[in-house]
Protein backbone atom coordinates (compact mmCIF):
# COMPACT_ATOMS: atom_id res chain seq x y z
CA UNK A 1 0.00 0.00 0.00
CA UNK A 2 0.94 3.46 -0.86
CA UNK A 3 1.93 5.91 1.82
CA UNK A 4 -0.67 8.56 2.54
CA UNK A 5 1.41 11.29 2.40
CA UNK A 6 2.61 10.35 -0.72
CA UNK A 7 -0.72 9.58 -1.95
CA UNK A 8 -2.01 13.08 -0.61
CA UNK A 9 1.14 14.90 -2.53
CA UNK A 10 -0.05 13.00 -5.76
CA UNK A 11 -3.56 14.71 -5.32
CA UNK A 12 -2.87 17.95 -4.70
CA UNK A 13 -0.45 17.90 -7.85
CA UNK A 14 -2.99 16.68 -10.07
CA UNK A 15 -5.42 19.47 -8.53
CA UNK A 16 -2.95 21.71 -9.07
CA UNK A 17 -1.42 21.51 -13.08
CA UNK A 18 -4.82 20.56 -14.18
CA UNK A 19 -6.18 23.97 -13.44
CA UNK A 20 -5.58 25.88 -16.85
CA UNK A 21 -6.09 29.36 -14.55
CA UNK A 22 -2.77 28.11 -12.06
CA UNK A 23 -1.21 27.20 -15.52
CA UNK A 24 -1.73 30.24 -17.04
CA UNK A 25 -0.56 32.58 -13.92
CA UNK A 26 2.51 30.05 -13.13
CA UNK A 27 3.19 30.30 -17.22
CA UNK A 28 3.16 26.28 -17.29
CA UNK A 29 2.75 23.49 -15.00
CA UNK A 30 5.49 24.90 -12.75
CA UNK A 31 4.74 22.95 -9.74
CA UNK A 32 7.18 20.96 -8.00
CA UNK A 33 9.15 18.75 -5.24
CA UNK A 34 12.23 18.92 -7.09
CA UNK A 35 13.28 22.37 -8.55
CA UNK A 36 14.90 21.66 -11.78
CA UNK A 37 17.97 24.13 -12.10
CA UNK A 38 17.19 27.51 -13.28
CA UNK A 39 13.62 26.89 -13.11
CA UNK A 40 11.55 29.92 -14.32
CA UNK A 41 9.73 32.58 -12.23
CA UNK A 42 6.99 32.46 -10.95
CA UNK A 43 6.72 28.48 -9.75
CA UNK A 44 5.67 26.78 -6.66
CA UNK A 45 7.19 23.86 -4.43
CA UNK A 46 5.99 21.06 -2.03
CA UNK A 47 8.14 22.16 1.15
CA UNK A 48 7.53 20.70 4.85
CA UNK A 49 5.03 18.21 5.28
CA UNK A 50 4.37 16.11 8.30
CA UNK A 51 2.04 13.40 8.97
CA UNK A 52 1.07 12.54 12.52
CA UNK A 53 -1.70 9.45 13.66
CA UNK A 54 -4.99 10.39 13.65
CA UNK A 55 -6.76 6.65 14.62
CA UNK A 56 -9.77 6.79 16.71
CA UNK A 57 -11.30 3.81 18.21
CA UNK A 58 -11.14 1.19 15.74
CA UNK A 59 -10.38 3.29 12.71
CA UNK A 60 -6.75 3.83 11.59
CA UNK A 61 -6.36 7.70 10.05
CA UNK A 62 -3.53 10.29 9.14
CA UNK A 63 -3.47 13.80 9.99
CA UNK A 64 -1.71 15.99 7.36
CA UNK A 65 0.50 19.36 7.50
CA UNK A 66 1.45 19.76 3.49
CA UNK A 67 3.12 23.11 2.99
CA UNK A 68 3.41 25.00 -0.30
CA UNK A 69 5.37 27.45 -1.18
CA UNK A 70 5.24 30.36 -4.12
CA UNK A 71 8.08 31.54 -5.87
CA UNK A 72 7.78 34.80 -7.90
CA UNK A 73 9.75 38.10 -9.24
CA UNK A 74 6.79 40.15 -10.17
CA UNK A 75 6.71 42.91 -9.13
CA UNK A 76 5.15 43.56 -5.44
CA UNK A 77 2.91 40.93 -4.20
CA UNK A 78 0.48 40.61 -6.38
CA UNK A 79 1.60 37.72 -8.21
CA UNK A 80 2.27 35.24 -5.49
CA UNK A 81 -0.66 36.82 -3.68
CA UNK A 82 -2.72 35.54 -6.92
CA UNK A 83 -1.27 32.64 -7.23
CA UNK A 84 -1.51 31.27 -3.81
CA UNK A 85 -5.20 32.22 -4.20
CA UNK A 86 -6.05 30.44 -6.66
CA UNK A 87 -3.98 27.18 -4.75
CA UNK A 88 -6.37 27.56 -1.67
CA UNK A 89 -9.62 27.46 -4.32
CA UNK A 90 -8.18 24.69 -6.09
CA UNK A 91 -7.45 22.70 -2.55
CA UNK A 92 -9.74 24.45 0.11
CA UNK A 93 -12.84 21.95 1.47
CA UNK A 94 -12.31 20.25 -2.22
CA UNK A 95 -13.03 16.29 -2.51
CA UNK A 96 -9.26 14.69 -4.64
CA UNK A 97 -8.82 11.49 -5.20
CA UNK A 98 -6.20 9.16 -3.43
CA UNK A 99 -4.55 6.27 -4.00
CA UNK A 100 -5.70 3.19 -1.58
CA UNK A 101 -6.51 6.38 0.84
CA UNK A 102 -9.71 8.51 1.31
CA UNK A 103 -9.40 12.20 1.80
CA UNK A 104 -11.68 13.08 4.99
CA UNK A 105 -10.57 16.46 4.42
CA UNK A 106 -8.54 18.95 3.04
CA UNK A 107 -8.74 23.02 4.55
CA UNK A 108 -6.13 26.02 4.01
CA UNK A 109 -4.44 26.75 7.62
CA UNK A 110 -2.92 29.87 6.77
CA UNK A 111 -1.15 31.77 4.06
CA UNK A 112 1.90 34.54 4.06
CA UNK A 113 4.01 36.47 1.39
CA UNK A 114 7.12 38.26 2.26
CA UNK A 115 10.23 39.56 0.38
CA UNK A 116 12.98 37.09 0.14
CA UNK A 117 16.61 39.18 1.88
CA UNK A 118 17.77 38.91 -2.04
CA UNK A 119 15.25 41.61 -2.46
CA UNK A 120 14.03 40.78 -5.33
CA UNK A 121 12.34 37.45 -4.97
CA UNK A 122 8.69 36.94 -3.24
CA UNK A 123 8.26 34.11 -1.33
CA UNK A 124 4.48 33.12 -0.40
CA UNK A 125 3.87 30.11 1.94
CA UNK A 126 0.59 28.31 2.09
CA UNK A 127 -0.15 25.65 4.36
CA UNK A 128 -2.84 23.15 4.30
CA UNK A 129 -4.00 20.15 7.15
CA UNK A 130 -6.16 17.06 5.94
CA UNK A 131 -7.13 14.36 7.37
CA UNK A 132 -6.83 10.42 5.47
CA UNK A 133 -8.24 7.03 6.29
CA UNK A 134 -6.79 4.38 4.17
CA UNK A 135 -9.26 2.50 1.75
Amino acid sequence: MAGAAWALQQAIYAALTADAGLTTLLGGPRVYDDVPERAEFPYMTFAQTAERDWSTGGAEGSEHVVTLHVWSRGSGRKQALQIMETARGLLHDQVLTLSEHRLVNLRHEFSEVRRDADGETYHGIVRLRAVTEPD
